[in-house]
C-alpha cells in the first residue's frame, strides 16, 4: 500500500520551544538513531547526498558503502536474517532506487523486515521526467508492506519511526521511505512521534482460545500426524516453543526450506526437508499424513506439487500470523491467526492439559516412517571419476565449520545441496532466496550477516 506520509502517521504533537531544528537530512540519522539502528548498507547519489553528511558525522550509525544498490538490499537482508533486527538500506533515486526493486521483493517473498530509505527528485520537479526521476512508491507498491513518500522535513522522523514499526510487527517485511530533496534540505523542529498509531495496522497475535483447543484435540487423535514448519519459525523466534510442542506431542517435523535450522536436525523427530529437493521420509509423511500442522508455512508449489492431490487423506491445522495466507493454498480445517510464539505456548498448554483423556496410537505411522528413513537415507552417488562430488565439499564444509556458523546461499542446485547436505541446529544459521530465487543473493547477505554477527 501507498500514501502520503501525512495521511498515515497521527499528526505530531504541536510545536515547542525544546524541539530541537535541524534540517530533513539530519531529522533521518537522528531517527535511526533513535531506533537503535547501528549499521546501515547504501550507496551515495545525488538526491541522498544531504543525507550522507550527517551521516558521515554520526558516531552510533556505521555506513557500509556497497558497488551495487541490489547489493545493499541483499546485504540488509542478510543482516536482518542472521540477527532479526530491521536490516537498513539506503540509495539515491531513479536507478539507484529501482536497483533495489530485486532485494525488496525478495524481502517481501520471505518475510524479511527491511527499511529502506531512497532519495527522491525536488517535489516542484516530480512528474516532469527530472533527470533521475521514478515513481519509486508506485513501483513498489505491490513488493512492500507499505511506501511513504515524505515531501516535508517535519514529517520525517514519523515517517521512519512508522517505517520501522511496520516492517518488524506483524508479518516482517520491507517498508519503503521514498524522501524529496527538499525535505532532506528544509529545516523544521525535529519532533519524535510518542507512540506510533496507524489506522487499520492492527496486528493480530494472540490467537482465539477456541481455535486452540480445536488444535490441541486434533492433534491427540490424530494417527498420522506431522508439523509442518515454515520460516514463519524463525522469523517469530519460536523455535524453542516449537522443540517444546513437537516433544510434547511426539510428532514428526518436516523443516521447509526457509525453515532449516529452525528444529535441531540431530533431533530423532527431525525427517529432514519436504517438496521436490526433499527427503524421502519428509515427503511421505506429508503425503500420507491424516493430520498437517502448519507452523508458518505457506504450501508452496515446491512442497505440495499440485495442489489438488497433495495430501489427500489429511486436515490442516494452519497458524499463520498473516491470516490472507491461511487457506490460500490449502483449506484449513482450524485456522489460527497469530504470533507463532504465542500460539505454540497456548498449544503446548493445551495439548498437555487434555493429555488425561488419551490420545491416538502412532507407533505404526512411526515405524513406517523410521522404515523409509532406514530404506531412503539422504545421500548422494559417488564420482566415477576420481573427482570430489559438490556434494562431499558442501558436507564436509559443515563439518569443519560446525553448527555455530551462518551459511549463504544462492540460487540453484548448490543452494540444495547446502540445504541437505549441511546439518542446521539452531535457527538464523541458513540464509538464502527461498521465495523470489534471486541469483546473486548470496555474498552480499553474507557480508550483512558478518556485520551483524561478527
Amino acid at each position: 500500500m501507498s500514501s502520503d506520509i501525512a495521511t498515515a502517521v497521527p499528526r505530531p504533537p504541536a510545536r515547542s520551544a525544546s524541539a530541537p531544528v535541524m534540517t530533513g537530512a539530519e531529522a533521518v540519522v537522528r531517527s535511526l538513531d533513535l531506533l537503535g539502528v547501528s549499521d546501515v548498507f547504501g550507496l551515495p547519489g545525488g538526491a541522498i547526498m544531504p543525507v550522507y553528511d550527517p551521516l558521515m558525522d554520526d558516531e552510533a550509525v556505521r555506513h557500509i558503502l556497497v558497488r551495487h544498490e541490489q547489493g545493499a538490499g541483499h546485504a540488509a537482508e542478510g543482516y536482518a536474517s542472521a540477527s532479526g533486527k530491521v536490516g537498513v538500506a539506503i540509495a539515491t533515486s531513479g536507478p539507484g532506487a529501482t536497483n533495489l526493486v530485486t532485494a525488496i521483493a525478495d524481502a517481501y517473498m520471505d518475510s524479511v523486515p527491511l527499511l529502506c530509505i531512497t532519495g527522491q527528485v525536488f517535489s516542484s520537479l516530480m512528474g516532469t521526467d527530472a533527470f533521475q526521476e521514478a515513481d519509486i512508491v508506485g513501483i513498489t507498491m505491490p513488493i512492500t508492506k507499505h511506501s511513504f513518500l515524505v515531501k516535508r522535513a517535519e514529517d520525517i522522523p514519523g515517517a521512519i519511526a512508522a517505517a520501522y514499526e511496520i516492517a518488524s510487527t506483524g508479518r516482517p517485511g520491507p517498508v519503503l521511505v521514498d524522501i524529496t530533496k527538499d525535505a532532506q534540505q528544509a529545516e523544521a523542529p525535529f519532533i519524535w512521534p510518542p507512540q506510533i498509531d496507524l489506522p487499520g495496522y492492527r496486528p493480530v497475535t494472540k490467537a482465539h482460545g477456541k481455535q486452540i483447543q480445536a488444535a490441541a484435540q486434533l492433534i491427540a487423535e490424530a494417527e498420522k500426524p506431522v508439523l509442518y514448519v515454515g520460516g514463519g519459525i524463525i522469523r517469530s523466534r519460536a523455535s524453542e516453543q516449537l522443540l517444546a510442542l513437537a516433544e510434547a506431542t511426539g510428532a514428526p517435523v518436516v523443516t521447509t526450506l526457509m525453515a532449516r535450522g529452525a528444529f535441531p536436525d540431530s533431533h530423532e523427530q527431525n525427517l529432514g526437508m519436504p517438496g521436490m529437493h526433499g527427503t524421502v521420509p519428509a515427503v511421505l509423511a506429508l503425503q500420507e499424513s491424516d493430520l498437517i500442522v502448519a507452523l508458518g508455512a505457506r504450501f508452496d508449489d515446491r512442497v505440495t506439487g499440485k495442489a489438488s492431490h497433495f495430501a489427500p487423506h489429511a486436515k490442516v491445522i494452519h497458524v499463520d500470523i498473516d491470516p490472507a495466507e491461511i487457506s490460500k493454498i490449502r483449506a484449513a480445517d482450524v485456522p489460527i491467526v497469530g504470533d507463532l510464539r504465542e500460539v505454540l505456548v497456548d498449544l503446548d498448554a493445551a495439548f498437555r492439559a487434555n493429555a488425561d483423556a488419551g490420545r491416538a496410537d502412532t507407533s505404526q505411522w512411526w515405524a513406517y516412517l523410521k522404515g523409509l528413513r532406514s530404506e531412503f537415507p539422504l545421500g548422494y552417488a559417488p564420482t566415477t571419476d576420481g573427482l570430489l562430488a559438490p556434494q562431499k565439499v558442501i558436507q564436509r564444509i559443515g563439518e569443519l565449520t560446525g553448527p555455530e556458523a551462518v551459511y549463504a546461499a544462492g540460487v540453484g542446485q548448490h543452494q540444495m545441496w547446502a540445504a541437505q547436505f549441511i546439518k542446521y541446529e539452531r535457527p538464523n544459521a541458513w540464509l538464502n532466496s527461498g521465495g523470489a530465487g534471486t541469483m546473486g543473493y548470496a555474498v552480499p547477505a553474507a557480508m550483512g550477516a558478518k556485520v551483524a554477527e561478527p
